[in-house]
């Protein structure tokens, strides 16, 4: 950025932060339901380059359709962002050390909490139905994602991911031990962002002095290795490279009449924030309520006699 869209792009920063949906007064004549992304920033006079960082770095947003759609929604991921940013000083995110195999364990030992029973390594052989809803599983072997109802799900398109093995860090990153690189759409002539992830042996999930870098993007053509290049010159050179195509599945139906609730397959997207939203989908059409994130409540509920 030049030093005068650093100025305009500061004054939408602070704009986001004193930002209130609560308190009409911080809108400063912007209303967030009915003016768009577009014109929010026409209003602070932001160029086409810091429209696309602001867009896709910063509000995480997979597509330009954000654009045109009302800017109360980019306004609080950009507020989220530096909130984020604020708290932890050097990045926005968090990646859990030993890496990503942690979550699923840390779920195990939540369901064990509510009297649940976690089953790892174990195929889902059965559904059994009664009256169209469903009533029992029976589960032995080996398990597949997705294999137990194949008939539930549709396929919406194909993710590349090229996982690569570095021996150095990323150029001009300051010889980060970790870093999220998006490359918008617009600035290679694509439909859908690539991204680029890296983390290290500072997270455990590497030997010493190596790294990890996993590229992805939606694949648009029938080259998909050829659409991540872009991705991949950025992390030469590369000692060893995996690469996988998957399909995009999403759910037929919403599940409230079978009981049986599918979620969808991880997309491109690195930093899991439609996957996210893909849990508070499926728990709102589980429970009926919104899924609320607060750790007292939970424990309260725990030891409450009405459990």
């Amino acid at each position: 950025m030049g030093m005068f869209d650093k100025r305009r792009f500061r004054k939408l920063l602070l704009f986001a932060l004193n930002f209130d949906v609560r308190k009409p007064r911080t809108y400063q004549d912007i209303d967030p339901n009915k003016m768009t992304t577009r014109d929010l920033f026409c209003r602070f006079d932001l160029g086409l380059d810091v429209m696309e960082f602001t867009g896709h770095a910063i509000a995480l947003h997979s597509s330009e359709g954000y654009l045109d759609q009302p800017c109360g929604e980019t306004i609080r991921r950009i507020r989220l962002y530096s909130e984020s940013l604020s708290r932890h000083n050097t990045s926005p995110y968090l990646y859990p050390v030993y890496g990503l195999r942690e979550l699923p364990q840390g779920f195990a030992r939540l369901s064990a909490e509510y009297g649940g029973t976690f089953l790892l390594n174990k195929a889902v052989d059965e559904v059994v139905m009664d009256n169209g809803k469903v009533k029992a599983v029976k589960s032995e072997g080996k398990a597949s994602v997705f294999t137990y109802v194949p008939n539930r799900v549709r396929k919406v398109g194909r993710v590349i991911r090229v996982i690569c093995i570095l021996n150095h860090p990323v150029k001009n990153t300051h010889e980060a031990n970790s870093c999220q690189i998006i490359i918008p759409q617009t600035q290679i002539n694509r439909k859908s962002d690539i991204y680029i992830s890296v983390v290290s042996y500072a997270h455990n999930v590497a030997s010493d002095g190596m790294y990890i870098a996993t590229v992805s993007t939606t694949a648009e053509t029938s080259d998909p290795e050829k659409e991540v290049q872009p991705g991949l010159e950025l992390l030469e050179p590369i000692m060893q490279k995996f690469v996988k195509i998957s399909k995009v599945l999403v759910p037929n139906e919403d599940g409230k009449k079978s009981q049986i609730f599918v979620s969808c397959s991880y997309n491109a997207v690195n930093h899991f924030d439609a996957d996210c939203e893909d849990i508070r989908d499926m728990y709102r059409r589980i429970t009926g309520t919104e899924l609320r994130f607060g750790g007292s409540e939970r424990h309260q509920s725990l030891n409450s006699d009405d459990d």
